[in-house]
């Protein structure tokens, strides 16, 4: 893994930590959390957290 790949793969987790959060509190919906997650791994490519996702 490269800097690059890190560093997306740091604010991929950060980003999924937050809205993980959001959906145990019932902010979001599944729905939600569904979308904003394929949109994350599309915006940040992530190499790891796609195995390590809930």
């Amino acid at each position: 893994m490269n800097d690059e790949q890190f560093e997306r793969e740091k604010l991929y987790q950060a980003s999924m930590e937050m809205f993980h959060a959001m959906l145990a509190q019932g902010l979001i919906t599944e729905d939600e959390y569904s979308t904003i997650e394929s949109k994350m791994r599309e915006k940040y490519s992530p190499i790891i957290g796609t195995l390590l996702s809930p």
